[in-house]
């Protein structure tokens, strides 16, 4: 998997490019007003139009390698008409900085975008602006090595979900980075779809369906984001060796993580508190989850059947109403080179003070699959049948074979080493 430093030292060599456009380039001061688009058609590769405070006409199409740039001290303001894409980026190395940019179409079938960068919009930098009612914030459409940057972006709610657009999404953009920016209202917060050697990180999230979505998508990270309030937080799925390392999520309606036919992924370091199921598995293969921490939630991991030779293991699962689910009589172990995990419930000695539990531990007992498969049967929990059959299998453990079980059950919450992120 490419390293996250490789990524970086890509995005670096393409600022050198700016280096060589045209030495006459100009800074071009533009007042409140003026006509922004015949500006950018009178300009020449490497300008920068420097807009006053003040309101813009959006709707305008760049074509050309520019810089535009809004007034630091005071509002720059490009304002759409309500149709289409407020920016059109139909070239390479282009900036746009310090803008306020408003009021897209609401159109899904043309993606309609404060920010809407073409396929040929390579080394875009987009960065310290504040996008509002917009369809999609930023669509990163097709182009390589894009960078958006310390952005706040806020998209329109319309009354169906599926009317939404997100905060970024991106289509086949590789080695682009999404960093720095705070993502609210809309549908996800970043979306990719058929991209690969990204990075994401940093990103705060908030009122979003999902934090993030990964489709079709490989080779990839995310890594120090704060999603709170959310339906689902990372959601990634079809998608081969993601990398999900020291994300927070609080208070997620339904995930904190989610794992739909994913494959080789890396989740570490990772807290969820307070969520639904703070990790879904659901048919995902050879996929490391290490040192996270999964507490004060309904379910701490609902793992299905049709997930293989995955290593779970370091693990705090810590106040969960129910620490794990597993509906299959096929024997899974959670451990990896003798380490399980920390369960706040487990009650066991340790007598040789090596760490580890000198019991295993076993999550899931016969009433749990009773209930798991005829939910009504709860109304017995207490009664004495249940009862009975709860004791009958602490003494007669081969009433249930199978399922998930942890062999060496950590004493206390494992502290991640420090490397733990480059595992």
């Amino acid at each position: 998997m490419q390293t996250v430093l490789s990524i970086f030292k890509k995005m670096m060599a393409s600022a050198v490019i700016f280096s060589i456009l045209p030495a006459l380039a100009a800074d071009i001061p533009l007042a409140s007003g003026a006509d922004l688009q015949a500006a950018i058609d009178n300009s020449q590769d490497g300008d920068r139009l420097l807009l006053a405070a003040g309101d813009y006409q959006g709707n305008i199409e760049i074509t050309r390698p520019i810089q535009i740039i809004g007034a630091e001290n005071g509002v720059s303001r490009i304002i759409g008409n309500g149709k289409g894409h407020v920016i059109w980026v139909k070239a390479e190395q282009v900036e746009l900085a310090h803008l306020h940019i408003h009021n897209s179409g609401k159109t899904l079938r043309t993606m309609d975008s404060g920010i809407f960068l073409d396929k040929i919009a390579h080394h875009a930098h987009i960065h310290h602006n504040n996008l509002e009612n917009n369809l999609f914030g930023i669509y990163v459409w097709g182009p390589n090595q894009a960078i958006v940057e310390h952005n706040r972006v806020n998209n329109s709610n319309e009354p169906r979900m599926a009317s939404r657009g997100d905060g970024v999404s991106l289509w086949r953009s590789p080695h682009s980075i999404i960093r720095h920016n705070r993502f609210s209202g809309g549908r996800d917060g970043i979306a990719t779809n058929a991209s690969k050697h990204n990075l994401f990180e940093n990103n705060y999230f908030r009122d979003l369906r999902f934090a993030v979505h990964y489709m079709y998508t490989e080779d990839s990270e995310v890594r120090d984001n704060h999603a709170e309030q959310v339906e689902s937080a990372y959601v990634l799925m079809f998608s081969n060796r993601i990398r999900v390392i020291n994300n927070r999520i609080k208070q997620a309606k339904e995930h904190g993580v989610m794992l739909n036919s994913v494959n080789y992924a890396q989740i570490i370091g990772n807290e969820v508190d307070d969520v639904n199921k703070a990790t879904f598995i659901y048919n995902a293969n050879f996929n490391e989850i290490f040192y996270n921490r999964f507490e004060n939630s309904l379910l701490g991991i609902h793992f299905t059947a049709g997930s293989e030779k995955n290593h779970i293991a370091n693990n705090a699962f810590i106040n969960n109403r129910s620490q794990a689910m597993y509906v299959g009589t096929r024997e899974v172990l959670w451990q990896h080179e003798g380490q399980g995990n920390y369960w706040s419930d487990h009650s066991a000695f340790d007598l040789n003070g090596d760490g580890i539990a000198d019991t295993p531990y076993k999550p899931n007992n016969l009433m749990d699959q009773v209930l798991w498969r005829a939910p009504s049967a709860k109304l017995l929990i207490n009664s004495p049948s249940a009862q009975l059959l709860k004791y009958a299998q602490q003494q007669f453990p081969s009433l249930l074979p199978g399922g998930v079980s942890d062999p060496y059950p950590l004493m206390t919450i494992p502290q991640a080493p420090p490397n733990h992120a480059q595992h």
